[in-house]
C-alpha cells in the first residue's frame, strides 16, 4: 500500500473566500487535496474547483525556461533585456512610457515588490492590475465612505445574521463554500431571511426567499427608494447618524428624488416587491448586504456601493455581529493587492497617492528617489495608452488580458504592436503569444507567500512541489530587474518572508491609528515564523486569540474628522435607445472554471459539467431570433462576435443574454466573450461595464453538427465553430460547419490516427449523418458523429470508452451506435462535478423514492461536498415529480 510522503497546509488559489487547503503529496506522484478543519474560512469546506486542485499541476503545457522573441534563453539574458528596454524608454521617454499590468493571482509579496519597484523607482504609478476588473468600485465606495478601503464585514456575520441580501452576487457558484456556510446557518435557524438581487434566476437564487429579478444598473435606484423608505417612515439611527455621519440630509434629499413610478421603471419592479423588500429591511436589525460583480461592474458601480453603504449607515448597521455592507472579492488575493496598492491610483499600506504627506512618508520609507507624482493610468486606459503609443515597454504578470479586458481585441491588437512586451506566467496564453519576452513564473504549489480573503485574512501559501525547470518566483524576477536597472540597495530580497517583513513595517510606520491597516506586530517576522504563520484576521484582537476588532461599530472612520460620509448619488438613466443592438450581454463565472481556465482547463472532472461556451436566452428572444436549445447562436457588437451554443431558459430575463468569460482561443473557435464589451468605464472607480453592453443575436446557420471523443488532443480544426475540453483518458470536442468532403480523413488528420488504422462506423445518405470509431486492437483511439441537428450521444458514456477495452466486437457496435445496450450505464450529463454524478443517476434516485436534496445526496452522494449543484439537484427533483404528476 502506497502511503502519504508529506501534508502541507496551504490556501486556495481561486476566488476571494481564501480557503484553506491541505495538500499531500503521495509516493505515487498524486496530490491529495481535502479543506483544512482547522481554517476559519472553510473549516473543512471545498468547492468542486478547490477539491480538483490535484488534477492541474502537472507539467503539461508548462513553459519552463525564458524565451526571447520566441527562443529560449538564459535568465541573466533576458532579465538584462528586460532591465536595458525599460530603462531605455524611461531615458527617452519618461517614466509613464512604462507600465507593469499585474494580477489578483499575485501573491502579496509579489504585489508589494512590482508596486515598489513602479511607484518608488521608475517614477511611475502605471501599475495596475486585473483587480480593477473585480472590486476596484468597491474600493472606490469604501474610500468615499469611509475616508479608506475599509472591508468592515467577516464570514461570521452571515451566520448571525437575520436576513442576509445577496446583490449582483451568485454565491452558490462564485463563493461557495461562503454559500455552503449559509445554506447551513438557514437551516440552523430557518427564520433567516435571504433576499438575491439579480436580473438571472441563478443558483443561489434557489434558497431565497426573496428573488428580485432587477434590471440591469437598476441597483442604484433600489437602494436610493430604500433609504427614502427608511426615512419616510423613520426607521433611522439618528444617534450614529448625529455622532459618526455626516451629509445625510443631502442623501435623503436625492433619495427622495425618485417617485414610485420613476422607481419602478429604473428597477424593473412592481411596488409591492419594493414595499415587500423595503418593509424586511426596515424589520430586520440584524442584516448584511453581501455585494460583488454585479454591483461592481458596472459604469455606475461605485455609486451602487455608496447607495449600499448609505442604508447601513442610516440604520447603524454597521460594525456589529450580523450586520453591515460586505464587499465579497473576486480574486484568492485583490485585498492583498489593495493592501500593499497594486492599483494604479494607490499607494503602500492604504496609503493615498493624491496625499503629499502619505507620498512623502512612503518615499521616505523606501528611500525612493522618485515616487509617483501622481495617479497612474487604470487598466482600460493603460491598454489604450499602449494602443497609441504612449506605453512603449509593458510587464504583464499573471494574467491574461487579451482574454479578459473588454474590447478584447483592441488589446490583442495593442499588445501586438507594443515595441516591446514581457510576460511573466506558468504557460502560453492568449496574451503571452505577442511577448518578445516571456519568463516562466512558478505555479500554485510551487510558489511560497501570503494572500489575504474577503475578510481581511491572511494566510499562507505554501510550497510542496519542487520547482519545476527554470521556473522563478515573481517576486524574484522583480527583484533582479530592479537590480539591474540600478536600485540594487533597495531589491535586498532573498526570500519572501523578508518581503512580507518589510510590508508590516510599512503599514505600522508613522500610522498611529490613523491608518485602518496596521500589521506592524510582524515587522520583525523571520523565516521560521514565516513558515508557520497561522490565518490571522487584521485588525489584531486586543485580548486572546481567534477574535477581532470590528471596524465602525462606533464610528472611528478614516476622514479627517472620523466621520464617515453619506454619498448622494443619482439613479441615472437605465433606458436604452433603439438600436441595431438591442439585447444587454451579461458576463460571469460558471460554476466549475476560473478566468480563463488556464489552470482549471487542465481538469477532466470540471469540464464535464459544462464542456462549451453557451449563452442563456429566454424563450422569448430565442423564439424572435428562430433558435432552440443546442442551436449555434452568433453574437455581435460593434465591437466584435462571438458563436456559442445556446441554452433556451426562463432563468434568464427577457431582453437580456448571459454568457460565461472563460473561454478563450485555446479551448475554443470564436468564444471570447469580452471581445464584445465595450471599453465603458465607471468614471470613478474606472472598472469597466462588463455586466451590461448593447448586442444583437441571430442564429448561426451550418451544414453540419458534430461531437468526437479522442485519446490525442486535436489539432487546429478549420471549421467555424469548435469547442475542446479535457476528458478522462483524453480530449471531447464539439464542433460545426460546413459539408467536409471526406470525413474519415478529417478525422485521421485531426486526432492523429495512425496510417493503416481503419474505421468502423456508417454514412446515412439521406440523414447526412457519419459514425466513425478508430480502434487500434482493443483501444479506441477516437469516435466521431456528426449530423445536421446537434448530435444526441450519451456523451458522458462515450468520454469513459476512452478507457476501456474493445476486443469485444459487440462493444464496438455500441460505440457506433452512441449510447451503450444497457441504459442504466450511461450516468448522463453530470451535475455533481465533486462526485462525477449524472443526470440519469439523480432521476434514477428520484425514481426510486428519494423525495430530497438529501436523500439524493445519501443515495448517490451528490451535492455532499461543495453543495453548489444542489439547486440543479433540487431542479431535477421538481422536473421528475411534475412529470410523475401529469
Amino acid at each position: 500500500m502506497q502511503t502519504a510522503t508529506a501534508t502541507t497546509r496551504t490556501t486556495c488559489p481561486y476566488c476571494g473566500v481564501g480557503c484553506g487547503v491541505l495538500a499531500t503529496r503521495e509516493e505515487s506522484g498524486a496530490i491529495g487535496i481535502k479543506g483544512d478543519p482547522l481554517h476559519p474560512a472553510n473549516f473543512g469546506r471545498l468547492c468542486s474547483k478547490g477539491s480538483a486542485l490535484g488534477e492541474t499541476v502537472d507539467l503539461e503545457g508548462r513553459l519552463l525556461q525564458p524565451k526571447m522573441f520566441g527562443e529560449e534563453a538564459g535568465w541573466d539574458e533576458a532579465l538584462g533585456l528586460v532591465a536595458s528596454r525599460f530603462s531605455d524608454a524611461v531615458r527617452q521617454h519618461g517614466p509613464d512610457s512604462v507600465a507593469f499590468y499585474v494580477s489578483g493571482q499575485f501573491l502579496t509579496e509579489d504585489y508589494y515588490v512590482a508596486n515598489k519597484l513602479m511607484k518608488g523607482f521608475i517614477g511611475s504609478a502605471n501599475i495596475d492590475t486585473n483587480s480593477r476588473l473585480c472590486m476596484s468600485s468597491s474600493v472606490a465606495g469604501h474610500v468615499r465612505a469611509f475616508g479608506s478601503d475599509t472591508v468592515p464585514g467577516t464570514y461570521e456575520d452571515l451566520e448571525l445574521a437575520d436576513l442576509v441580501i445577496l446583490t449582483g452576487s451568485n454565491l452558490a457558484w462564485c463563493h461557495p463554500v461562503l454559500y455552503q456556510r449559509l445554506i447551513a446557518a438557514k437551516t440552523e435557524r430557518p427564520e433567516m431571511k435571504i433576499v438575491v438581487i439579480d436580473p438571472r434566476r441563478t443558483m443561489t437564487a434557489d434558497i431565497a426567499d426573496m428573488h428580485l429579478a432587477i434590471r440591469p444598473d437598476g441597483d442604484v435606484a433600489l437602494f436610493l427608494g430604500l433609504l427614502g423608505f427608511l426615512a419616510d417612515s423613520a426607521n433611522l439611527d439618528h444617534d450614529y447618524i448625529e455622532r459618526h455621519t455626516s451629509g445625510f440630509a443631502m442623501a435623503v434629499a436625492a433619495a427622495r428624488q425618485l417617485s414610485i413610478d420613476e422607481l419602478t421603471r429604473k428597477t424593473g419592479l412592481d411596488a409591492q416587491q419594493l414595499e415587500a423588500f423595503y418593509t424586511l429591511f426596515v424589520a430586520t436589525q440584524k442584516t448584511v448586504t453581501c455585494y460583488s460583480q454585479g454591483v461592481n461592474q458596472s459604469s455606475s458601480g461605485t455609486d451602487k456601493v455608496n447607495a449600499i453603504i448609505n442604508c447601513h449607515l442610516a440604520t447603524g448597521r454597521i460594525g456589529k455581529p450580523g450586520m453591515g455592507p460586505f464587499s465579497l472579492t473576486g480574486q484568492p488575493n485583490a485585498m492583498g493587492g489593495r493592501e500593499v496598492g497594486g492599483l494604479a491610483n494607490m499607494l503602500a499600506a492604504h496609503m493615498s497617492i493624491t496625499s503629499d504627506e502619505d507620498k512623502d512618508r512612503v518615499a521616505r520609507f523606501w528611500g525612493a528617489p522618485r515616487i509617483a507624482s501622481k495617479p497612474g493610468l487604470k487598466a482600460v486606459d493603460l491598454f489604450q495608452a499602449v494602443a497609441d503609443g504612449r506605453i512603449k515597454a509593458i510587464w504583464i504578470m499573471a494574467t491574461n488580458p487579451v482574454v479578459s479586458m473588454p474590447d478584447a481585441d483592441a488589446v490583442k491588437a495593442a499588445i501586438k504592436a507594443c515595441p516591446f512586451v514581457v510576460v511573466s506566467d506558468v504557460t502560453q496564453t492568449d496574451t503571452s503569444r505577442h511577448a518578445h519576452v516571456f519568463l516562466p513564473s512558478l505555479g500554485w504549489g510551487e510558489k511560497s507567500g501570503t494572500v489575504t480573503n474577503s475578510e481581511r485574512r491572511i494566510s499562507r501559501q505554501r510550497s510542496f512541489l519542487p520547482i519545476p525547470g527554470q521556473a522563478r518566483a515573481d517576486w524574484w524576477q522583480l527583484t533582479e530587474v530592479g537590480r539591474r536597472m540600478g536600485f540594487e540597495a533597495a531589491f535586498p530580497y532573498n526570500s519572501p518572508d523578508e518581503i512580507f517583513a518589510e510590508h508590516a513595517a510599512l503599514s505600522a510606520f508613522e500610522n498611529d491609528g490613523t491608518r485602518d491597516f496596521d500589521i506592524g506586530a510582524f515587522a520583525q517576522i523571520d523565516g521560521q515564523a514565516y513558515d508557520a504563520l497561522p490565518p490571522v484576521q487584521w485588525p489584531q484582537p486586543q485580548s486572546g486569540p481567534g477574535g477581532t476588532e470590528r471596524f465602525f461599530g462606533n464610528g472611528g472612520f478614516f476622514h479627517a474628522d472620523r466621520k464617515a460620509r453619506f454619498i448622494a448619488v443619482e439613479a441615472g438613466n437605465v433606458e436604452r435607445p433603439a438600436s441595431a443592438f438591442p439585447l444587454v450581454l451579461n458576463t460571469g463565472r460558471i460554476r466549475d472554471q476560473w478566468h480563463t481556465m488556464t489552470r482549471t482547463g487542465k481538469s477532466a472532472r470540471l469540464a464535464a459539467h459544462i464542456a462549451e461556451p453557451f449563452a442563456e436566452i429566454h424563450p422569448f428572444d430565442a423564439k424572435a431570433i428562430g433558435i432552440e436549445s443546442a442551436d449555434l447562436v452568433e453574437l455581435e457588437s460593434p465591437y466584435g462576435k462571438v458563436i456559442v451554443r445556446a441554452s433556451v431558459t426562463d432563468r434568464q430575463a427577457r431582453g437580456n443574454i448571459f454568457v460565461p468569460m472563460h473561454w478563450n482561443d485555446n479551448f475554443a473557435a470564436r468564444a471570447r466573450i469580452d471581445s464584445l464589451v465595450a471599453p465603458l468605464v465607471d468614471p470613478f472607480s474606472g472598472q469597466p461595464a462588463l455586466k451590461s453592453s448593447a448586442i444583437a443575436a441571430r442564429k448561426f446557420a451550418v451544414a453540419h453538427y458534430g461531437f468526437a471523443v479522442s485519446l490525442a488532443k486535436p489539432e487546429s480544426i478549420d471549421l467555424p465553430y469548435w469547442a475542446m475540453a479535457k476528458a478522462q483518458g483524453g480530449w471531447r470536442v464539439e464542433f460545426a460547419g460546413n459539408d467536409v468532403a471526406d470525413w474519415t480523413e478529417w478525422a485521421r488528420a485531426k486526432f492523429g490516427i495512425p496510417a493503416g488504422i481503419e474505421p468502423l462506423g456508417y454514412h446515412d445518405g439521406q440523414s447526412g449523418d457519419y459514425r466513425l470509431a478508430f480502434f487500434d486492437e482493443g483501444k479506441l483511439l477516437a469516435a466521431l458523429f456528426t449530423a445536421r441537428k446537434p448530435v444526441a450521444v450519451a456523451r458522458s458514456w462515450m468520454i469513459e470508452q476512452l478507457s476501456c477495452d474493445h476486443a469485444d466486437l459487440s462493444k464496438r457496435f455500441s460505440i457506433i451506435a452512441g449510447r451503450p445496450g444497457d441504459r442504466s450505464a450511461d450516468r448522463g450529463a453530470i451535475v455533481c462535478s465533486c462526485f462525477s454524478v449524472g443526470l440519469n443517476q439523480i432521476v434514477a434516485a428520484v425514481r426510486s423514492g428519494c423525495g430530497s436534496v438529501e436523500a439524493v445526496g445519501a443515495t448517490t452522494n451528490a451535492g455532499t461536498n461543495c453543495g453548489s449543484c444542489r439547486a440543479e439537484i433540487r431542479g431535477i427533483i421538481d422536473g421528475c415529480n411534475a412529470v410523475a404528476a401529469e
